[in-house]
């Protein structure tokens, strides 16, 4: 009798064996941060391991400027994470892909439900009334302030569209005399995820980017006047049609603008090079009567569909949507907690402006429309489209039509 080689069926063991070994199953876990070097998730992994000595997560940090790249790549070769960040944008198009798997058995079954916040539950509802997303933290974005250089030069904290622009003029100066603009008034983010920045100007009253209002001359005219702040009125750095988040924030860190939006993530950077030269106010209200539109900016944790450790994905994913874990979250990360026993804790005295910014900004804090094309929006059609009318290649009008074509043919 011929016998059968020992090796290959020990080499098909360990590949069988490599997610649960020892006892444990390995989770493998995707997540993005705005500063890399942050480390608190460490911290977390043990409180978590030590709870759950049977399961052992592996997280993996990938960069957010390819975060959904690499998720679409991953999930098409077969290689996708248990479980993972997802933001709601993202959630039609993975539904259609059916790697998301429906969470509501979970839910159901969840000692912490009544904790999350109440207005956040109904936004993790899809269209096919499955819950597919767990919430973990939420921004709502925001005007960040040299407030030392509006005092210096007397210049009104802007409340709308007008008083921006006029801000942005007197903000933009030659400071040291050597015939060079060396301060710019208005930090503009032209490259990707830069929609949050245009949006301010050209939303308020075009939330659902509907034919009709992307068609109105209201926003065409708001539209226009985004794409004149560069190319007339010359208030944003020559380098603003490509900057993204790393670029606006160096930038008003070392001086070199005075304003720009971003969210409560960025606050302990702008503090700590900062300290109380930089504010936060809400967003100036720029629609035709005095509406306004910031980003309700969300992270939410999914588990995979293709994932064969689920239950194990759904323990680490609710741990982080729990009480004092989420807490642990949100203050490592510098977001805002999604539980009510998380928003009711005290704020440090020197953060109190930015969360207070955050806070008044709430009641027009919206999302872009929960589509499967706001990802291809986002990654590439908005980028590409207000570059290319900030260089001039294209009239502005062009780029609403564009994007008209993308939502609504």
């Amino acid at each position: 009798m011929k016998k059968r080689p020992v090796a290959p069926l020990f080499f098909c063991f360990l590949l069988a064996a490599s997610a649960v070994w020892g006892g444990q199953t390995t989770v493998r876990y995707w997540y993005h941060l705005d500063n890399p070097d942050n480390k608190y998730l460490e911290g977390i992994i043990k409180v978590f391991e030590e709870k759950n000595p049977d399961i052992k997560i592996q997280a993996e940090l990938i960069p957010w400027n390819n975060y959904y790249d690499s998720l679409y790549t991953s999930i098409i070769g077969g290689n996708a994470p248990d479980a993972g960040e997802v933001k709601l944008m993202a959630m039609p198009q993975l539904v259609a892909m059916e790697a998301l798997e429906p969470l509501d058995p979970y839910i159901a079954k969840w000692p912490a439900k009544d904790d999350i916040l109440d207005d956040l539950w109904p936004k993790m509802v899809h269209a096919d009334g499955k819950t597919y997303l767990l919430p973990l933290h939420y921004i709502v974005s925001y005007l960040y302030i040299r407030k030392d250089l509006f005092e210096k030069y007397d210049v009104k904290i802007p409340t709308n569209r007008d008083e921006f622009l006029a801000a942005a003029k007197a903000l933009t100066r030659d400071t040291d005399g050597d015939g060079r603009i060396d301060l710019y008034g208005f930090g503009y983010r032209g490259g990707r995820a830069g929609q949050e920045h245009w949006g301010v100007f050209t939303l308020p009253n075009a939330k659902e980017m509907t034919s009709a209002q992307l068609r109105d001359p209201w926003t065409i005219d708001a539209n226009k006047f985004v794409v004149d702040m560069f190319r007339v009125h010359k208030v944003m750095p020559p380098s603003a049609p490509n900057d993204a988040f790393i670029e606006i924030m160096g930038a008003f860190r070392a001086g070199l603008t005075a304003m720009t939006i971003n969210h409560i993530g960025s606050m302990p950077q702008v503090v700590d090079a900062l300290g109380d030269k930089a504010s936060a106010v809400k967003v100036p209200l720029c629609g035709k009567n005095g509406e306004g539109w910031t980003n309700f900016g969300d992270e939410e944790n999914a588990v995979f569909s293709a994932s064969k450790n689920k239950e194990a994905a759904w323990k680490w994913i609710s741990f982080l949507a729990t009480g004092e874990y989420n807490k642990m979250w949100t203050d490592g990360s510098a977001q805002l907690p999604v539980t009510k026993s998380g928003s009711r804790a005290p704020v440090p005295e020197r953060y109190k402006r930015f969360i207070d910014a955050t806070i008044e900004s709430l009641p027009f804090a919206y999302s872009l429309p929960l589509t499967p094309a706001t990802q291809e929006f986002i990654n590439n059609v908005w980028p590409m489209q207000m570059q290319r009318a900030m260089l001039g290649e294209i009239p502005p009008d062009d780029m609403l039509k564009a994007f008209d074509e993308l939502f609504n043919q």
